[in-house]
């Protein structure tokens, strides 16, 4: 457990019931306690973490083939080709959520994932402007604030799951 806070957190009990001394320290048996790695006590694994990103992108890219009209009416008018566009972001969002799974690709998915969500922000002002529909229903305007912070809490998040060395 090199480099990391250790703390003592129980007793071993079986060394205790048989009051026996520790060989180690000469010690009687309650002196004797278990060693337990502290560092990633409380915090979400990294895999969990990725599986979630991976879910969140993959399902928002199936949207922009299931549902792509809420998409379009957020496309800033001076794209050209917004509904190619909406295809290509969503392809996108689907093989970033996929890369973001397999080792080998992590990285190259997470530096796409970042470009991806710098390029949709236009999107999401347009959004402000405009307003939003899906299905059927308006989007309140404080969830629209509300997106302009969440991108970029998932542009820490892809780049903490996929680019930081640890």
């Amino acid at each position: 457990m090199a480099g990391g806070f250790v703390g003592i957190t129980k007793i071993d009990h079986r060394i205790l019931t048989h009051g026996k001394v520790d060989p180690m320290t000469k010690r009687p048996s309650h002196f004797y306690l278990q060693r337990v790695d502290l560092r990633r006590s409380g915090r979400t694994t990294p895999t969990f973490s990725r599986s979630v990103l991976a879910i969140i992108f993959v399902v928002a890219g199936v949207t922009h083939f299931t549902a792509p009209a809420s998409h379009l009416a957020i496309m800033p008018s001076y794209l050209p080709w917004p509904s190619q566009l909406v295809a290509i972001s969503g392809l996108a969002e689907i093989l970033g959520g996929l890369g973001v799974l397999w080792a080998p690709t992590r990285r190259w998915a997470g530096w796409g994932l970042i470009l991806l969500l710098i390029a949709v922000f236009p999107a999401n002002i347009q959004a402000l402007s405009t307003g939003m529909v899906i299905a059927g229903y308006q989007v309140p305007m404080w969830m629209l604030w509300l997106r302009l912070p969440l991108q970029l809490l998932l542009l820490g998040w892809v780049y903490r799951a996929c680019l930081r060395r640890t």
